[in-house]
């Protein structure tokens, strides 16, 4: 008798509850589907959650950091700073104003940007006449970089700072919630289908400065302004409005803000219950050759990502090890392939060796499967599976 196949393992998957549909599904009867009072809600409602003054939400995390970049006021030879270890986004963002893209190596131990090797860029840096007008420090796997020192560097260096918290959502740093701009210009969130919180696609940047909330709300709408106050020449009539900047259509629906509404309700939920997930892989896992990244000590991680290291250093054990356990149903994926690596940055002049840390880390890291509904038994399998290979 054939055996019945395992359920496949993602290693990220959405959870959507009846109270979601319910919301979603009231919203297409009884509102506005676009630009309406829903969406003001779901931002005030992130504000709350994470103390800032402002929220702007958009249609993606990608266009948050882009609109962030531009309210900054980055453009064509200036210079941003990032991690290879990202999404192509972090880096993209200054890419589509002009700017010089350049990238800071990590820490092993945590994967997220090195204090010490961001110290050490800016001081060649200065001495060269070549400081970076931007920094975009990636929260990686929903772990928090070391904001206080980088808010320093910032103000002995003279550069703004976007937190790119596209995995941290709910995770907190010094005991306060990410996103309160205490050590940044502007944070950014995405709200994508495997992170912590979905709207489907979506995203929000939040800040604590005035007008840099009242240039990306203008951005994100065409450049457009209703507000008669801020007219430029004497309005016609109450239908007026204004462009006063190129701007983009990267609004956020009502029907994806109803969604995210009811989801932002639960969250301290379930940043608890993957933080528990991640705290079982690690009394499962303490007896085979890998390690877990290193959440520091100061940093209550929102827990995005399950990351392991394997300390076997060849990258054709790696590679084979990835591909077994997709074969047997384990979603691993890696996050991420190093950015300067990319044929768009090679082109730039990056090459291996730019950044080693980050290039050992794409060599034997992989994601394996953590979100809302994976069962202890679906950990215990993938332990199995990871034992029974890395023995093999």
């Amino acid at each position: 008798m054939k055996e019945e196949s395992l359920e496949y393992l993602p290693y990220g998957r959405h959870q959507i509850i009846d109270s979601d549909v319910e919301k979603v599904v009231d919203l297409l009867k009884n509102h506005n589907l676009t630009q309406g009072k829903i969406l003001e809600n779901f931002e005030e409602a992130i504000s709350s959650k994470v103390s800032s003054k402002y929220c702007i939400a958009v249609n993606s995390a990608t266009s948050a950091l882009h609109l962030s970049c531009m309210a900054i006021g980055l453009k064509k030879n200036d210079i941003l700073w990032t991690t290879p270890n990202s999404f192509v986004a972090s880096a993209n963002c200054g890419a589509y104003v002009g700017a010089e893209i350049d990238f800071v190596d990590i820490d092993p131990k945590t994967g997220l940007m090195s204090l010490r090797e961001l110290s050490r860029k800016l001081e060649l840096a200065k001495l060269k006449g070549k400081l970076p007008k931007v920094l975009i420090p990636v929260h990686l796997s929903g772990s928090v970089c070391d904001m206080k020192n980088i808010k320093e560097l910032s103000q002995k260096y003279n550069f703004s700072v976007i937190e790119d918290a596209s995995h941290a959502i709910g995770a907190k740093y010094i005991n306060e919630s990410v996103g309160n701009c205490k050590y940044s210009d502007l944070t950014v969130f995405s709200f994508h289908p495997v992170k912590i919180i979905t709207t489907g696609e979506g995203g929000c940047v939040t800040t604590n400065n005035k007008n840099l909330f009242k240039i990306i709300k203008q951005l994100r709408s065409h450049g457009i302004t209703k507000d008669k106050e801020e007219f430029e020449f004497p309005s016609p009539g109450d239908w007026a409005y204004e462009q006063q900047l190129l701007g983009f259509n990267y609004r956020m629906s009502d029907i994806q803000a109803a969604l995210g509404l009811n989801q932002i309700k639960r969250l301290d939920q379930i940043i608890s219950e993957r933080n528990n997930k991640l705290l079982f892989y690690k009394e499962i896992l303490a007896d085979l050759p890998l390690e877990l990244l290193e959440i520091p000590k100061n940093v209550y991680s929102s827990v995005h990502l399950a990351v392991i290291r394997l300390s076997e250093k060849d990258p054709y054990f790696h590679r084979s090890i990835f591909h077994q356990l997709r074969a047997s149903g384990i979603g691993v994926q890696i996050h991420y392939t190093p950015i300067h690596l990319q044929p768009f940055y090679r082109r730039m002049g990056f090459s291996e060796g730019n950044f080693p840390e980050s290039e050992l880390y794409a060599r034997n890291a992989f994601s394996i499967p953590l979100y809302i509904g994976l069962s202890e038994l679906d950990q215990i399998r993938v332990y199995k599976t990871l034992k029974k290979l890395l023995k093999n």
